[in-house]
């Protein structure tokens, strides 16, 4: 390319310098923007069936949306989804209080939460830490994570100076911690099962 000399090559010169830059990823791009988006796993209330099953036996009724006394529970509004109308929980919104009386599972018609014996036995989802993301790996001495667990040491301790320990079994996925972890992005989130 050479040196523009008005305001007309100088325009072309820009032109065709940005394209011959964006071209190679644009080539990139083009066959993956038609691929199928696989779904987003989604945090189930607590007692849910395994998702796929989950889908297909839900009512979409919205009562356990309606009795969650945390407001956790959402519905999804996403009219093109299968799983449209179905319950998940968003932990960085409000997480599951893993209240005493479980109205979601004891109330769900369809079957489609599962009551449960006790509260060890809910397998919403697992946390997970992101070392470099926890201020306890920079000397904080955060706990909030740990502080507001409601299964307490069996689920999540902090065993040194580092960040947190998720134990698996114990961990019951109810977002507590990520809705109470101070550093953005979370230093601990919920994977769901």
């Amino acid at each position: 390319m050479s040196a523009p000399s008005d305001g007309s090559s100088r325009r072309r010169f820009f032109s065709e310098g940005l394209g011959w830059l964006v071209r190679p990823l644009a080539e990139y791009l083009d066959p993956r923007l038609d691929a199928p988006v696989a779904p987003r796993a989604r945090l189930r209330p607590p007692g849910a069936i395994p998702d796929a099953e989950f889908i297909d036996t839900c009512y979409r009724c919205g009562t356990c949306v309606e009795l969650c006394p945390a407001d956790a529970i959402l519905a999804v509004n996403a009219p093109a989804d299968a799983d449209h109308g179905t319950p998940y929980i968003d932990p960085d919104l409000a997480a599951c209080a893993v209240c005493q009386d479980l109205l979601c599972m004891t109330h769900c018609a369809s079957g489609a939460l599962k009551p449960v014996q006790n509260l060890h036995q809910i397998r919403m989802g697992l946390a997970v830490v992101s070392p470099a993301a926890c201020t306890r790996s920079a000397g904080n001495d955060c706990r909030r994570c740990v502080e507001v667990c409601p299964i307490a040491s069996t689920a999540i301790r902090i065993v040194d100076s580092g960040p947190p320990r998720v134990f698996d079994p114990g961990c019951i996925g109810c977002g507590q911690c990520q809705l109470a972890c101070p550093t953005m992005p979370k230093a601990i989130v919920i994977r769901p099962l």
